[in-house]
Protein backbone atom coordinates (compact mmCIF):
# COMPACT_ATOMS: atom_id res chain seq x y z
CA UNK A 1 0.00 0.00 0.00
CA UNK A 2 1.01 3.55 -0.87
CA UNK A 3 0.55 5.93 2.09
CA UNK A 4 1.53 9.94 2.32
CA UNK A 5 1.38 11.70 5.30
CA UNK A 6 1.29 15.73 5.27
CA UNK A 7 2.18 17.77 8.18
CA UNK A 8 3.34 21.48 7.75
CA UNK A 9 5.98 20.24 10.82
CA UNK A 10 5.91 16.95 10.08
CA UNK A 11 5.89 14.28 11.99
CA UNK A 12 3.48 16.27 14.22
CA UNK A 13 1.00 13.63 15.10
CA UNK A 14 2.40 11.10 12.25
CA UNK A 15 5.30 9.96 13.80
CA UNK A 16 4.95 6.92 15.33
CA UNK A 17 2.46 5.77 12.51
CA UNK A 18 4.19 6.29 9.38
CA UNK A 19 7.25 4.72 11.04
CA UNK A 20 5.26 1.21 11.78
CA UNK A 21 3.36 1.61 8.44
CA UNK A 22 6.82 1.83 6.92
CA UNK A 23 7.99 -1.48 8.82
CA UNK A 24 5.97 -3.48 6.65
CA UNK A 25 7.86 -4.17 3.55
CA UNK A 26 3.84 -4.04 1.37
CA UNK A 27 3.95 -0.43 2.30
CA UNK A 28 5.90 2.80 0.36
CA UNK A 29 5.31 5.60 2.94
CA UNK A 30 6.27 9.25 1.86
CA UNK A 31 6.05 12.18 3.61
CA UNK A 32 5.96 15.99 2.88
CA UNK A 33 6.51 18.77 4.93
CA UNK A 34 8.05 22.29 5.59
CA UNK A 35 11.64 22.35 4.46
CA UNK A 36 13.14 22.93 7.58
CA UNK A 37 17.40 22.72 7.41
CA UNK A 38 19.04 19.46 8.70
CA UNK A 39 15.91 17.68 9.12
CA UNK A 40 15.16 14.41 8.34
CA UNK A 41 12.75 11.83 10.01
CA UNK A 42 14.52 9.18 11.74
CA UNK A 43 13.39 5.74 9.78
CA UNK A 44 15.47 4.72 6.84
CA UNK A 45 12.15 3.32 5.19
CA UNK A 46 10.47 6.44 5.29
CA UNK A 47 10.60 8.51 1.81
CA UNK A 48 11.16 12.02 3.38
CA UNK A 49 10.24 15.19 0.71
CA UNK A 50 9.45 19.18 1.33
CA UNK A 51 8.23 22.14 0.20
CA UNK A 52 9.58 25.45 0.30
CA UNK A 53 8.38 27.78 2.98
CA UNK A 54 5.18 29.45 1.23
CA UNK A 55 4.80 33.30 2.02
CA UNK A 56 2.09 34.38 4.85
CA UNK A 57 -0.88 36.81 4.30
CA UNK A 58 -0.55 39.98 2.76
CA UNK A 59 -0.53 42.99 4.90
CA UNK A 60 -3.59 44.51 2.80
CA UNK A 61 -5.50 41.51 3.38
CA UNK A 62 -8.37 41.62 5.34
CA UNK A 63 -7.26 40.80 9.00
CA UNK A 64 -9.71 38.15 9.10
CA UNK A 65 -9.13 36.48 6.59
CA UNK A 66 -5.23 36.70 6.82
CA UNK A 67 -4.48 33.52 7.77
CA UNK A 68 -6.76 32.11 5.34
CA UNK A 69 -4.85 33.29 2.30
CA UNK A 70 -1.67 31.94 4.38
CA UNK A 71 -2.98 28.74 4.16
CA UNK A 72 -3.96 28.95 0.37
CA UNK A 73 -0.55 29.82 -0.13
CA UNK A 74 0.75 26.56 1.59
CA UNK A 75 -1.95 24.38 -0.25
CA UNK A 76 -0.64 26.40 -3.03
CA UNK A 77 3.07 24.95 -2.16
CA UNK A 78 2.07 21.57 -1.13
CA UNK A 79 -0.18 20.83 -5.02
CA UNK A 80 3.35 21.56 -6.86
CA UNK A 81 5.25 19.38 -4.76
CA UNK A 82 2.74 16.52 -5.52
CA UNK A 83 2.52 17.51 -8.75
CA UNK A 84 6.24 17.04 -8.40
CA UNK A 85 5.79 13.28 -7.09
CA UNK A 86 3.19 12.28 -9.09
CA UNK A 87 5.03 13.11 -12.71
CA UNK A 88 7.76 10.58 -10.75
CA UNK A 89 4.76 7.85 -10.87
CA UNK A 90 3.79 7.89 -7.12
CA UNK A 91 -0.11 7.60 -6.24
CA UNK A 92 -1.00 6.89 -3.07
CA UNK A 93 -3.65 4.58 -1.92
CA UNK A 94 -4.23 6.75 1.89
CA UNK A 95 -3.13 10.31 2.55
CA UNK A 96 -2.33 11.30 5.78
CA UNK A 97 -3.08 15.25 6.21
CA UNK A 98 -3.17 18.45 9.21
CA UNK A 99 -5.99 20.44 7.36
CA UNK A 100 -5.05 23.17 9.77
CA UNK A 101 -2.71 25.29 8.22
CA UNK A 102 -3.82 24.24 4.48
CA UNK A 103 -1.74 21.36 3.76
CA UNK A 104 -4.84 19.54 2.50
CA UNK A 105 -6.73 21.81 0.29
CA UNK A 106 -6.04 20.73 -2.71
CA UNK A 107 -4.89 16.90 -2.39
CA UNK A 108 -7.85 15.80 -4.43
CA UNK A 109 -7.12 18.13 -7.12
CA UNK A 110 -3.70 15.39 -7.48
CA UNK A 111 -4.67 12.36 -6.58
CA UNK A 112 -8.01 12.15 -7.03
CA UNK A 113 -9.08 8.46 -6.21
CA UNK A 114 -6.72 8.41 -2.87
CA UNK A 115 -8.29 7.69 0.42
CA UNK A 116 -7.61 11.42 2.41
CA UNK A 117 -7.62 11.22 6.30
CA UNK A 118 -7.72 14.51 7.87
CA UNK A 119 -6.69 14.93 11.02
CA UNK A 120 -9.26 17.28 12.98
CA UNK A 121 -7.51 18.75 16.07
CA UNK A 122 -9.52 21.94 17.24
CA UNK A 123 -12.77 23.84 15.90
CA UNK A 124 -12.67 27.05 17.08
CA UNK A 125 -16.12 28.79 18.86
CA UNK A 126 -16.84 32.10 20.94
CA UNK A 127 -19.20 29.88 23.62
CA UNK A 128 -17.96 26.61 25.52
CA UNK A 129 -14.61 26.26 24.87
CA UNK A 130 -10.93 28.64 25.07
CA UNK A 131 -12.77 31.85 23.96
CA UNK A 132 -14.10 34.18 26.93
CA UNK A 133 -12.69 31.55 29.44
CA UNK A 134 -10.09 33.61 31.30
CA UNK A 135 -11.37 36.74 32.30
CA UNK A 136 -7.60 38.25 32.44
CA UNK A 137 -7.62 37.82 28.49
CA UNK A 138 -11.65 38.99 27.30
CA UNK A 139 -12.14 38.48 23.71
CA UNK A 140 -13.35 42.13 22.01
CA UNK A 141 -16.02 42.04 19.43
CA UNK A 142 -13.37 42.03 16.67
CA UNK A 143 -11.74 39.02 18.10
CA UNK A 144 -15.36 37.50 18.16
CA UNK A 145 -15.35 38.47 14.61
CA UNK A 146 -12.13 36.56 13.75
CA UNK A 147 -12.68 32.98 15.56
CA UNK A 148 -15.94 32.91 13.02
CA UNK A 149 -13.77 33.32 10.14
CA UNK A 150 -10.70 30.92 12.10
CA UNK A 151 -12.40 27.81 11.06
CA UNK A 152 -12.36 28.44 7.45
CA UNK A 153 -9.52 26.39 5.61
CA UNK A 154 -10.99 23.15 7.82
CA UNK A 155 -14.43 23.52 6.52
CA UNK A 156 -13.06 24.24 3.12
CA UNK A 157 -10.94 20.67 3.69
CA UNK A 158 -13.59 18.92 5.02
CA UNK A 159 -15.42 19.08 1.59
CA UNK A 160 -13.10 16.56 -0.37
CA UNK A 161 -12.13 14.32 2.66
CA UNK A 162 -12.99 10.74 3.12
CA UNK A 163 -12.55 10.47 7.07
CA UNK A 164 -11.42 12.55 9.89
CA UNK A 165 -9.78 11.30 13.24
CA UNK A 166 -9.37 13.40 16.35
CA UNK A 167 -8.06 12.66 19.53
CA UNK A 168 -10.67 13.32 21.80
CA UNK A 169 -14.34 12.81 22.33
CA UNK A 170 -13.74 16.71 23.72
CA UNK A 171 -12.30 17.73 21.06
CA UNK A 172 -14.83 16.08 18.26
CA UNK A 173 -18.05 17.24 20.08
CA UNK A 174 -16.53 20.92 19.43
CA UNK A 175 -17.09 20.76 15.42
CA UNK A 176 -20.33 21.01 13.88
CA UNK A 177 -22.48 17.78 13.99
CA UNK A 178 -22.04 16.82 10.00
CA UNK A 179 -18.37 16.76 10.76
CA UNK A 180 -18.47 14.54 13.31
CA UNK A 181 -20.40 12.11 11.29
CA UNK A 182 -17.57 11.17 9.32
CA UNK A 183 -15.40 11.83 12.23
CA UNK A 184 -13.42 8.90 15.03
CA UNK A 185 -11.92 9.69 18.13
CA UNK A 186 -8.49 8.27 17.61
CA UNK A 187 -5.99 8.73 20.07
CA UNK A 188 -2.03 9.39 18.70
CA UNK A 189 -0.45 7.18 21.00
CA UNK A 190 1.54 6.81 23.87
CA UNK A 191 4.66 4.20 23.76
CA UNK A 192 3.64 2.28 27.21
CA UNK A 193 7.03 0.62 27.28
CA UNK A 194 8.91 4.08 27.59
CA UNK A 195 6.72 6.00 28.87
CA UNK A 196 6.66 4.16 32.55
CA UNK A 197 7.67 4.78 35.65
CA UNK A 198 11.46 4.48 36.70
CA UNK A 199 12.73 4.53 40.60
CA UNK A 200 15.84 5.01 39.48
CA UNK A 201 15.89 8.19 37.56
CA UNK A 202 17.57 11.12 38.65
CA UNK A 203 17.80 14.91 37.23
CA UNK A 204 20.60 16.77 37.34
CA UNK A 205 20.31 20.33 37.83
CA UNK A 206 22.46 22.51 35.80
CA UNK A 207 24.60 24.39 39.12
CA UNK A 208 21.50 22.98 41.34
CA UNK A 209 20.41 19.64 43.12
CA UNK A 210 20.80 16.18 41.75
CA UNK A 211 16.61 15.26 42.37
CA UNK A 212 15.60 11.58 42.89
CA UNK A 213 12.46 9.79 43.58
CA UNK A 214 12.54 9.97 47.00
CA UNK A 215 13.02 14.15 47.18
CA UNK A 216 9.64 16.23 46.98
CA UNK A 217 9.80 17.66 43.71
CA UNK A 218 6.66 20.00 41.87
CA UNK A 219 6.84 19.22 38.08
CA UNK A 220 5.24 21.90 35.62
CA UNK A 221 5.46 21.24 31.58
CA UNK A 222 4.14 22.97 28.56
CA UNK A 223 5.63 23.56 25.07
CA UNK A 224 5.69 27.30 25.83
CA UNK A 225 4.87 28.81 29.33
CA UNK A 226 1.32 31.15 28.43
CA UNK A 227 -1.69 31.55 30.06
CA UNK A 228 -3.72 28.61 27.90
CA UNK A 229 -1.70 26.21 30.05
CA UNK A 230 -2.67 28.04 33.24
CA UNK A 231 1.29 29.16 33.96
CA UNK A 232 -0.01 32.63 35.18
CA UNK A 233 -1.33 30.67 38.17
CA UNK A 234 0.68 28.82 38.37
CA UNK A 235 3.44 31.17 38.70
CA UNK A 236 1.03 33.21 41.21
CA UNK A 237 0.60 29.88 43.55
CA UNK A 238 4.41 29.14 43.85
CA UNK A 239 5.04 31.46 46.80
CA UNK A 240 2.59 29.87 48.83
CA UNK A 241 3.33 26.77 48.42
CA UNK A 242 7.01 27.44 48.65
CA UNK A 243 6.51 28.80 51.88
CA UNK A 244 4.24 26.06 53.40
CA UNK A 245 6.92 23.44 51.69
CA UNK A 246 10.17 24.35 52.31
CA UNK A 247 11.59 21.32 51.19
CA UNK A 248 10.03 20.89 47.79
CA UNK A 249 12.26 21.68 44.58
CA UNK A 250 9.89 22.42 41.46
CA UNK A 251 11.05 21.63 38.09
CA UNK A 252 9.50 24.37 34.93
CA UNK A 253 9.78 22.75 31.19
CA UNK A 254 8.55 25.04 28.07
CA UNK A 255 9.90 27.80 26.28
CA UNK A 256 9.69 31.22 26.32
CA UNK A 257 7.44 31.75 22.92
CA UNK A 258 3.47 31.89 22.49
CA UNK A 259 1.60 28.65 20.60
CA UNK A 260 -1.67 29.93 21.50
CA UNK A 261 -3.52 33.18 22.59
CA UNK A 262 -2.63 36.58 22.97
CA UNK A 263 1.11 37.58 21.94
CA UNK A 264 2.84 39.91 23.97
CA UNK A 265 5.25 43.43 22.41
CA UNK A 266 8.50 41.77 20.62
CA UNK A 267 11.13 41.07 23.32
CA UNK A 268 8.66 40.44 26.23
CA UNK A 269 7.55 36.93 27.59
CA UNK A 270 4.81 35.90 29.98
CA UNK A 271 7.47 33.84 32.10
CA UNK A 272 9.21 37.31 32.68
CA UNK A 273 6.22 39.31 32.94
CA UNK A 274 4.93 37.15 35.99
CA UNK A 275 7.99 36.78 37.97
CA UNK A 276 8.10 40.24 37.65
CA UNK A 277 4.54 40.56 39.05
CA UNK A 278 4.78 37.99 41.54
CA UNK A 279 8.29 39.32 42.46
CA UNK A 280 9.27 35.80 44.22
CA UNK A 281 12.89 34.54 44.23
CA UNK A 282 14.26 31.16 45.13
CA UNK A 283 17.01 28.81 44.05
CA UNK A 284 14.68 25.71 44.33
CA UNK A 285 12.35 27.26 41.06
CA UNK A 286 14.39 25.69 38.08
CA UNK A 287 13.74 26.89 34.14
CA UNK A 288 14.87 23.87 32.11
CA UNK A 289 13.45 25.39 28.91
CA UNK A 290 13.45 22.81 26.29
CA UNK A 291 14.23 19.36 26.82
CA UNK A 292 15.26 16.17 25.19
CA UNK A 293 12.58 13.63 25.46
CA UNK A 294 14.51 11.16 27.31
CA UNK A 295 15.39 14.18 29.60
CA UNK A 296 11.86 15.02 29.62
CA UNK A 297 10.66 12.07 30.80
CA UNK A 298 13.35 11.89 33.34
CA UNK A 299 11.18 14.96 35.15
CA UNK A 300 8.18 13.31 35.29
CA UNK A 301 9.63 10.19 36.68
CA UNK A 302 11.28 11.96 39.65
CA UNK A 303 7.94 14.12 39.96
CA UNK A 304 6.20 13.90 43.49
CA UNK A 305 3.45 15.73 42.25
CA UNK A 306 2.74 17.08 38.66
CA UNK A 307 0.01 20.09 37.73
CA UNK A 308 -1.19 20.04 34.38
CA UNK A 309 -3.53 23.11 33.86
CA UNK A 310 -5.63 24.15 31.04
CA UNK A 311 -8.30 26.14 29.12
CA UNK A 312 -10.68 24.24 27.38
CA UNK A 313 -8.57 23.45 24.39
CA UNK A 314 -6.48 20.67 22.88
CA UNK A 315 -5.23 18.26 25.07
CA UNK A 316 -1.39 18.02 25.72
CA UNK A 317 0.51 15.00 25.28
CA UNK A 318 2.49 15.93 28.26
CA UNK A 319 -0.83 14.96 30.35
CA UNK A 320 -1.17 11.78 28.85
CA UNK A 321 2.57 10.98 29.17
CA UNK A 322 2.38 11.86 32.78
CA UNK A 323 -0.31 9.69 33.79
CA UNK A 324 1.75 7.21 31.84
CA UNK A 325 4.82 7.68 33.72
CA UNK A 326 2.81 6.68 37.00
CA UNK A 327 2.63 10.47 38.07
CA UNK A 328 0.02 11.75 41.11
CA UNK A 329 -1.69 14.49 38.32
CA UNK A 330 -2.89 17.38 39.72
CA UNK A 331 -5.40 18.50 36.52
CA UNK A 332 -7.43 21.56 35.87
CA UNK A 333 -11.47 20.36 36.12
CA UNK A 334 -11.55 21.37 32.40
CA UNK A 335 -12.16 19.38 29.14
CA UNK A 336 -10.91 17.21 27.74
CA UNK A 337 -8.83 17.19 31.20
CA UNK A 338 -11.81 15.04 32.60
CA UNK A 339 -12.11 13.17 29.82
CA UNK A 340 -9.04 10.83 31.47
CA UNK A 341 -8.57 11.74 34.71
CA UNK A 342 -10.92 11.16 37.24
CA UNK A 343 -10.35 13.10 40.75
CA UNK A 344 -9.21 10.67 43.71
CA UNK A 345 -8.82 7.79 40.90
CA UNK A 346 -6.31 8.09 38.65
CA UNK A 347 -5.72 11.90 39.37
CA UNK A 348 -6.41 14.75 41.55
CA UNK A 349 -8.59 17.76 39.91
CA UNK A 350 -8.44 21.09 40.82
CA UNK A 351 -11.69 22.94 40.60
CA UNK A 352 -10.82 26.50 39.33
CA UNK A 353 -7.86 27.36 37.45
CA UNK A 354 -7.64 30.61 37.89
CA UNK A 355 -8.05 30.55 41.43
CA UNK A 356 -3.82 30.62 42.41
CA UNK A 357 -4.65 29.94 46.41
CA UNK A 358 -6.57 27.05 45.29
CA UNK A 359 -4.36 25.78 43.29
CA UNK A 360 -1.66 26.13 46.07
CA UNK A 361 -3.81 24.61 48.56
CA UNK A 362 -4.35 21.75 46.48
CA UNK A 363 -1.00 21.24 45.57
CA UNK A 364 0.52 21.39 49.23
CA UNK A 365 -2.46 19.29 50.37
CA UNK A 366 -1.34 16.32 47.65
CA UNK A 367 2.41 16.80 48.62
CA UNK A 368 1.50 16.44 51.95
CA UNK A 369 0.18 13.21 51.40
CA UNK A 370 2.24 12.28 48.38
CA UNK A 371 3.94 9.18 50.01
CA UNK A 372 0.34 7.77 49.90
CA UNK A 373 -0.63 7.99 46.31
CA UNK A 374 0.27 4.74 45.27
CA UNK A 375 -3.31 3.57 43.85
CA UNK A 376 -3.64 6.78 42.26
CA UNK A 377 0.11 6.44 40.31
CA UNK A 378 -0.83 2.96 39.34
CA UNK A 379 -4.53 3.83 38.48
CA UNK A 380 -3.38 7.02 36.13
CA UNK A 381 -0.56 4.35 34.57
CA UNK A 382 -3.42 2.29 33.82
CA UNK A 383 -6.14 4.39 32.56
CA UNK A 384 -3.41 4.98 29.72
CA UNK A 385 -1.99 1.88 29.01
CA UNK A 386 -5.84 0.28 28.71
CA UNK A 387 -6.99 3.52 26.66
CA UNK A 388 -3.99 4.99 24.98
CA UNK A 389 -1.14 2.63 24.44
CA UNK A 390 -0.29 2.94 20.79
CA UNK A 391 0.74 -0.62 19.92
CA UNK A 392 -2.23 -2.18 21.66
CA UNK A 393 -5.14 0.48 21.55
CA UNK A 394 -4.37 3.59 18.66
CA UNK A 395 -2.56 1.77 15.90
CA UNK A 396 -5.01 -1.29 15.79
CA UNK A 397 -7.61 1.40 15.41
CA UNK A 398 -6.14 3.65 12.67
CA UNK A 399 -5.11 0.13 10.65
CA UNK A 400 -9.13 -0.59 10.95
CA UNK A 401 -9.96 2.29 9.70
CA UNK A 402 -7.61 2.23 6.72
CA UNK A 403 -8.98 -1.35 5.81
CA UNK A 404 -12.27 -0.06 5.99
CA UNK A 405 -11.62 3.24 3.83
CA UNK A 406 -9.80 1.18 1.47
CA UNK A 407 -11.45 -2.06 1.20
Amino acid sequence: MQILFIHQNFPGQFGRLASHLADDPNNTVVTLGERKEGKRFPHAKVHDYWYPKPKGGGPQTHGYIRGLEADTRRGQSVYRAMRTLKGKGYSPDVVYGHPGWGDTLFVKDVFPDAKLICFWEFFYSNEGSDRNFDPEFPSTEDGMLRTRMLNSTQLLAFESSDWGITPTMWQKSQFPSFMQETMSQVFDGIDTDIVRPNPDAVVQISDGPKLARDDEVLTYIARNLEPYRGFHTFMRSLPSILERRPNCQVLIVGEDGVSYGKRLPEGETYKQMYQDEVGFESDRIHFLGRLSYSNYLSVLQVSSVHLYLTYPFVLSWSCVEAMGVGCAVIGSATPPVQELLIDDENGLLVEDMLDPQGVADKVVETLERRNDLDEIRQAARQAIVENYDFKTVCLPQQIELIRRLTG
